[in-house]
């Protein structure tokens, strides 16, 4: 998204005076020169390019937009970026942005249409009109992109739980393949004198296979669950 600029418009019966200490009012002058023929034969008509010029390319940013969300939604099914939430809910305030951009226009134009100083000819105020449906769908578009970056940080945090769910359960599995040797570990280390065990020249051997035996039937108990 571009550069922000403030303009300032007074109208009267016979005049348009547009202040800006940016040199933006300028440029777009500039550019509907280039591009129309008919700059603007009355008031209306000027006004109504010199606006419209504002959302020339505002559908194909909208669509840039677009596109980037969709790159994100398959990021967050597939990579685990940990800038990611950082740089979705960046695009998210921008479109926030514009939305209220695309609101500002809407209600200037509903503004100039009704003409309460009646400054403008009553047949030539239809533009303004226009200019406010053009905005109305560009909001549209933008609320669209809102929704569907929510959508997105959805995804993502579902993955993430996810993922976490599955280290959970991996270290619960884990622990319990393994409290069992714990239990026995914590017995024999006692160290009573009369457990014929610790005195017994197998003792040891047989331990040891035990805890092989009861780690590799949990083992196999977790793999037919389907729980590892």
């Amino acid at each position: 998204m571009g550069s922000r600029y403030r303009l300032m418009f007074f109208i009267t019966l016979n005049d348009i005076i547009i202040v800006d200490d940016d040199g933006f009012a300028m440029r777009i002058l500039k550019r509907i020169l280039r591009r129309k023929i008919h700059q603007g034969e009355s008031k209306e008509k000027f006004m109504y390019n010199f606006i419209s010029e504002f959302m020339s390319k505002d559908s194909e940013l909208l669509e840039k937009f677009e596109h980037r969300l969709m790159n994100m939604e398959d990021e967050a099914l597939h990579e685990d970026d940990p800038d990611f939430l950082v740089t979705l809910l960046r695009t998210r305030k921008q479109l926030l942005t514009l939305r209220g951009y695309y609101d500002q226009i809407s209600e200037l134009g509903k503004i100039l249409e009704e003409d309460e100083n009646h400054f403008f000819k009553k047949n030539q105020t239809k533009y303004f009109g226009t200019l406010s449906d053009r905005a109305e769908r560009l909001i549209g578009k933008t609320v669209h992109l809102i929704d569907y970056a929510q959508q997105v940080k959805d995804i993502y945090q579902s993955n993430v739980a996810n993922q976490q769910n599955q280290n959970m359960q991996f270290l619960t599995i884990m622990s319990a393949i393994f409290y069992p040797l714990t239990l026995i570990t914590g017995w024999y280390g006692m160290n009573f004198e009369y457990m014929k065990e610790l005195h017994w020249k197998y003792g040891y051997p047989l331990l040891f296979g035990i805890s092989v035996l009861v780690v590799g039937i949990l083992c196999i108990i977790f793999k037919k669950k389907k729980w590892w």
